[in-house]
């Protein structure tokens, strides 16, 4: 039975008070309800806070939290994944 093989490992220091964490792992079995082979551990970390988070937890799939609302999220590769996560978290900073 083959392992887990992890993709991506980071974590970004923003500002004393906040960072990023990405985590990314490439499974031998899809997490249901998903059909990749992907699984993943994003987040954005304010003030010891969750601000926003995308993950596929075992029967999720997956999805993102952002500002304590869960919304559907639609995984095409891991390069979309990360880009999309980061102008989430971007826009925040912004806002």
């Amino acid at each position: 039975m083959s392992q887990a093989r992890l993709v991506l490992r980071k974590r970004i220091i923003l500002g004393e008070r906040e960072f990023v964490e990405m985590a990314i792992w490439q499974v031998p079995e899809s997490v249901p309800p998903t059909k990749h082979g992907i699984k993943y551990r994003l987040a954005y970390i304010f003030e010891g806070r969750r601000i926003i988070g995308y993950d596929n937890e075992r029967g999720k799939g997956d999805h993102r939290h952002i500002g304590g609302v869960e919304l559907p999220y639609q995984f095409r590769e891991v390069e979309k994944l990360i880009a999309d996560f980061i102008a989430d978290v971007e826009q925040r900073r912004r806002s």
